[in-house]
């Protein structure tokens, strides 16, 4: 792996680890759906300008439909549950529980694409799903109601990530990343808007507020999705997908610096056995294949 290549996942990895903190401040001011559709909304429109700046087309009349699913899947339902799940959760319980995406993308990816679901990956499930329940009921935050459910959700959209994964594999061929990525973005924010008169907004919107929404918007969606499409292009998805092992270790120093929120040993211990299950399930021995959809 070059210098370039590695220092992109680093600071992937850290701006993907960022967007749970600022979660984590949005989601009690503007609310779940608010949160996550200035999101899409703004990130879209950024990519649109990008998009047209470097003269590439979008084919919305030929693609629309792939869009919708897409940005169905991969953005408004889980950045919706992630934005829910911000209200009770620490942000690194959340990047951790997101860390589960690949499992669930290898569940998807042996139900709807007849992938082979080896021991290997079947041990790797298993650990992830131990890794999560140690964390949720060991974890710093008290195991309450209010805590599994949030947890549950992160699960969700977990598997949302899973499913848009084999989507992509299905029915998005001749659509290039930047593409699915603008496309995606544009139509979760279409798909969210008809439902923000339930979820309206919680507290004062401050300048501070719209910078950090601003911040999530274009750091944390818009760049952050064009330099993991470069990573694609430059490693390959395998290698591209060592972004998911770091993640929750940057979320869980912001939360800690910014939030003061509590690093303690199961903490670390779930972090850990998520991690590894995510090896055992991304990546096979070479003979094999791997599936799997980061954030």
């Amino acid at each position: 792996m070059r210098n370039a290549d590695l220092a992109r996942l680093l600071l992937l990895a850290a701006i993907w680890g960022g967007s749970f903190l600022f979660m984590r401040i949005l989601a009690p001011v503007l609310g779940v759906l608010w949160t996550a559709e200035l999101r899409v909304a703004i990130a879209g429109i950024a990519m649109l300008a990008f998009m047209g700046a470097t003269r590439r087309p979008m084919k919305f009349a030929a693609n629309w439909k792939q869009y919708l699913v897409l940005g169905t899947l991969n953005s408004a339902l889980p950045f919706a549950l992630y934005s829910y799940a911000a209200l009770t959760l620490p942000a690194g319980y959340s990047a951790i529980l997101n860390a589960t995406s690949p499992l669930w993308g290898a569940l998807v990816g042996a139900a709807v694409l007849g992938e082979q679901l080896t021991m290997r990956k079947l041990a790797g499930l298993a650990t992830g799903i131990i890794g999560v329940t140690f964390l949720v009921r060991l974890g710093p935050a008290a195991f309450t109601q209010q805590v599994l459910v949030a947890a549950l959700a992160c699960v969700a959209a977990a598997l949302c990530y899973g499913i848009a994964g084999a989507y992509s594999k299905k029915a998005l061929a001749g659509i290039t990343p930047p593409m699915m990525a603008t496309g995606s973005q544009l139509a979760a924010a279409f798909f969210i808007l008809p439902f923000l008169p339930l979820a309206p907004m919680r507290g004062e919107v401050t300048g501070f507020i719209i910078l950090i929404e601003f911040a999530l918007a274009l750091l944390c969606s818009a760049v952050a999705y064009f330099i993991y499409f470069r990573l694609i292009a430059d490693l390959g998805p395998t290698k591209a997908l060592t972004v998911t092992f770091l993640t929750p270790l940057f979320a869980l120093v912001w939360g800690a610096l910014f939030l003061h929120e509590s690093i303690d040993l199961n903490t670390l211990i779930g972090c850990a056995l998520v991690i590894v299950a995510t090896w055992l399930v991304a990546f096979p021995p070479k003979t094999g294949a791997a599936t799997a959809v980061p954030d």
